[in-house]
């Protein structure tokens, strides 16, 4: 595992009453592409902006290499942003547009400015064009260039005075759903050439799942949790990482043993413990991980209510007793034909109740979801946010 490079600790921003962040912990490591992940006003932004100098933490401290930077400048911070306004300058073509950091005199250990040497900005700047996959494009005006293209000149700027860290603020936002996929392989395959860290600010679930070493789920100020993609996808800390990372159904359960969870009472097999006796719980069931099973068959029975054709798979809205669920399968049942569903175990995932059952999760207003859930508030019992262990 890689060395510790960036450490926020107990970190707050406030303005004036207004908490935006609320006494952040989080560790980054030396060549990590980590995702701050979370729904608008999460606080995802900020925490991007202290690391980079533009905010000053309330309290709390903000550590690179081991010192405290709270006070430095963005400027004297070895790291660089890329912005989702790419900020280009139109005046300048491509390769210029890249060289422009490199032109600026830099002061030497005396304290002396000192200009790079134009044979030294040339090797960079070529070096750069290389991997960005932009050679041949030197005399282009920016003007002239494709968004996604746009975008790597941006990146390669940004690189091109080789920054510790690159921070990545939305920068897909503005380009269409083909282009943001090519570049999610672009982006990441730079970042593993030029082996520096990356902190990278999305909504877009798919985005940090299929970029990241790390994803840090945030939301109201808070981290909800810190881990894998594969982690936070299959096993979500709270009922708003269950939803907020991909489709879930989140359900009322009790825990009746370990390995026994009832909902809807009837116990089902799962595979978590450790809570006590006949506690309230969340249980997250994933849409793909329900069978559809003849009625006579099924541990629940219900109706479906409604249909989607998705391409590769069918989005089936089902109905058990007023409670709406969401399956996704290959197989077509129609609307207003009663079947039964099985959950295996590893398809059941139990956790603490939380301030948000309830909230998401059944699909009987299935439109309004995503407007509730950046305005919903959580204080995550028991958790502070911290680091992952």
């Amino acid at each position: 595992m890689s060395k510790e490079l960036i450490r926020l600790t107990d970190c707050v921003v406030a303005f004036d009453e207004d908490i935006v962040l609320d006494k952040i912990n989080l560790s980054i490591r030396d060549k990590e592409f980590l995702t701050l992940l979370g729904p608008s006003g999460c606080g995802k932004t900020t925490t991007l902006r202290i690391i980079g100098g533009f905010q000053t933490p309330t309290a709390g401290d903000v550590l690179f290499d081991g010192v405290r930077i709270n006070a430095v400048p963005p400027h004297k911070r070895t790291i660089n942003t890329v912005f989702q306004k790419y900020a280009l300058f139109p005046h300048l073509n491509v390769y210029e547009n890249i060289a422009f950091g490199l032109r600026i005199p830099k002061a030497d250990a005396s304290g002396n400015k000192v200009k790079l040497p134009e044979e030294e900005i040339d090797r960079r700047v070529l070096e750069m064009l290389e991997i960005v996959n932009l050679k041949g494009f030197e005399k282009r005006r920016t003007s002239q260039l494709s968004g996604g293209q746009q975008q790597r000149v941006a990146i390669a700027r940004a690189l091109v005075n080789r920054p510790k860290v690159l921070l990545l603020d939305e920068p897909l936002g503005a380009l269409d759903l083909k282009l943001r996929k090519d570049m999610q392989n672009e982006l990441k395959r730079i970042q593993k050439a030029m082996e520096i860290t990356f902190v990278y600010v999305t909504h877009d679930q798919e985005e940090a799942l299929a970029m990241s070493d790390t994803v840090v789920v945030m939301d109201a100020g808070r981290i909800q949790q810190i881990g894998s993609p594969e982690d936070i996808y299959n096993e979500p800390r709270n009922a708003f990482v269950a939803d907020f990372i991909g489709e879930s159904n989140i359900i009322d359960g009790i825990m009746r043993a370990d390995g026994v969870v009832e909902i809807f009472n009837r116990k089902f097999q799962c595979l978590d413990s450790g809570f006590e006796k006949d506690e309230p719980v969340d249980v997250v069931i994933r849409p793909e991980d329900v069978d559809i099973v003849p009625e006579d068959q099924g541990q629940l029975k219900g109706t479906v209510t409604s249909v989607t054709f998705k391409g590769m798979q069918y989005d089936i809205i089902v109905d058990f007793s007023g409670f709406k669920w969401l399956i996704q399968t290959t197989d077509l049942s129609p609307v207003g034909s009663r079947i039964g569903i099985k959950i295996d175990p590893d398809g059941i995932h139990v956790m603490k109740k939380s301030g948000y059952s309830g909230l998401f999760g059944d699909y009987s207003s299935y439109s309004e979801e995503y407007e509730e859930i950046s305005d919903a508030s959580f204080d995550p019992e028991g958790e502070d946010g911290g680091d992952e262990e």
